[in-house]
């Protein structure tokens, strides 16, 4: 972030003039003036710190010189920032009169991928695996974006002081693609360094929807997330003589098929659950037999009570199958629940959520709003929100280009890019306007309150 605030009303014309804006509802009285000239007027600065952002990626716990261009953002907006929480996190507080608080968060961590874009600003950057190996990396997960519209808002928050009252917080996280930055920020006294939110905000880039739609969901939104591991003890012995030994490779297969039964016979169906198994490693050569097999599972949910449910039920499938098996007491399998990489559901706040499309329909329009449902993937700021007992949610930012979208509409054409893929890249301007506009039209609403 190196140019001042003024300098940024200087950028050249002909970069303002080539990009089209799309078609959206007329302006309501719910979004202020002054926020849409803010994002006309700052979209060529905050589109150059977007490719900055997507040109240099950084692994989990490795965002060193992503947080320090996030924590200049809000240095030189005027905003408090305290930093190195939980690994690169930071925070920024920025307190204007009496009134409620808000807290938005961005997460900046990227993914192992070689990206195959072929934008001029694809990355080119790579980093060290947890063995040490180098990896190339992308923001393969939208982040840059994430970081780019939070950027932009913090900026309006702090230059526009007159359009509101309260406290807002900027947070930026580290590690959320494992599950660990919004946890190791709370354990490292993450609220006791900032005023309680009253309410908690972030947004997510969908590659399945158009830039310029979002998608809301109330309720469960995202899932809990745990990883187990079963290790399959066996007594092995030769390929020749099964007879002699207690075969893990069999046990395992076993498991794997009971494991299926959790859900469609435990589950209540109007209730839901994943169980996948996505890792069987066991054996070295055709004719032995081997002591043991490792399975990696990871197990989705949304309700407490059927995460439990289904955790217990896989511990007492596998003991039950090396029993029916004939297996000793001394061999029955090892559960281990991964405490450590458990990410809790995602509960967006109904009344809240409600709230927010009553106004976002007539900002953007009807059609530029949709429901969205839960889906099963994970996201840790689900953590906040719980964590001081306040209200939050997370909304879907569509990022597809409107090529992307006719072509994908035609025969045979080509299914829309989504996260985690190798050649998923959002339309920028379109996508970053509406994020910017979305999210502060909702710290707007709470805090108008």
């Amino acid at each position: 972030m190196a140019l001042s605030l003024a300098s940024r009303f200087l950028l050249p014309l002909t970069l303002l003039a080539c990009v089209a804006f799309p078609v959206a509802a007329p302006a309501q009285e719910e979004e202020s003036v002054t926020l849409r000239n803010f994002v006309k007027a700052e979209e060529g600065h905050f589109y150059s710190f977007y490719q900055d952002l997507h040109r240099n990626p950084e692994l989990s716990f490795q965002e060193e010189k992503t947080a320090a261009k996030m924590a200049k953002v809000l240095q030189d907006a005027g905003y408090e920032v305290t930093t190195g929480i939980g690994g690169h996190g930071l925070v920024g507080v920025l307190k204007n009169g009496e009134g409620k608080t808000v807290l938005v968060r961005a997460d900046m961590d990227a993914l192992p991928l070689q990206e195959k874009t072929g934008l001029a600003y694809a990355s080119q950057a790579s980093g060290l695996s947890d063995d040490g190996a180098e990896v190339p990396v992308m923001h393969a997960c939208g982040h840059d974006m994430h970081m780019a519209v939070w950027a932009g808002v913090a900026t309006y928050f702090a230059t526009h002081q007159e359009e509101w009252k309260g406290t807002v917080v900027f947070l930026a996280q580290p590690a959320e693609e494992r599950g660990a930055g919004a946890r190791a920020m709370i354990e490292e006294g993450l609220f006791s360094l900032i005023p309680k939110p009253d309410a908690c905000f972030a947004l997510h880039v969908k590659g399945e929807l158009p830039a310029g739609t979002i998608g809301l969901c109330s309720g469960y939104a995202l899932g809990n997330v745990d990883s187990v591991d079963i290790l399959v003890h066996g007594q092995g012995g030769h390929g020749s003589t099964p007879h002699k030994t207690h075969d893990p490779v069999v046990l395992a297969a076993r498991i794997v098929v009971g494991l299926q039964t959790i859900v469609s016979r435990r589950v209540p169906p109007v209730e839901d659950g994943v169980v996948t198994v996505g890792s069987i490693h066991g054996g070295l050569k055709h004719n032995i037999i081997p002591d043991e097999v490792k399975l990696q599972l990871t197990v989705r949910s949304y309700k407490p009570e059927i995460r439990q449910l289904l955790l217990r039920g896989i511990e007492e499938t596998a003991q039950g199958e090396a029993i029916a098996a004939g297996f000793p007491k001394e061999l029955m399998p090892t559960f281990v629940l991964h405490e450590d990489e458990f990410t809790p559901a995602t509960y967006n706040t109904p009344g809240l959520v409600q709230r927010m499309e009553e106004s976002y329909i007539k900002i953007f329009g009807k059609e530029h709003v949709v429901d969205v449902p839960a889906v099963m993937g994970g996201e840790d700021f689900g953590r906040y929100g719980p964590a001081v007992g306040c209200p939050s949610v997370i909304f879907w930012l569509g990022t597809a280009s409107a090529a992307a979208v006719q072509a994908a509409q035609e025969e045979d054409g080509p299914a829309l890019a989504s996260t985690h893929q190798s050649h998923f890249a959002p339309d920028p301007l379109p996508t970053w306007r509406t994020g910017v506009r979305a999210m502060s039209a909702a710290m707007l609403l709470y805090l108008d309150e």
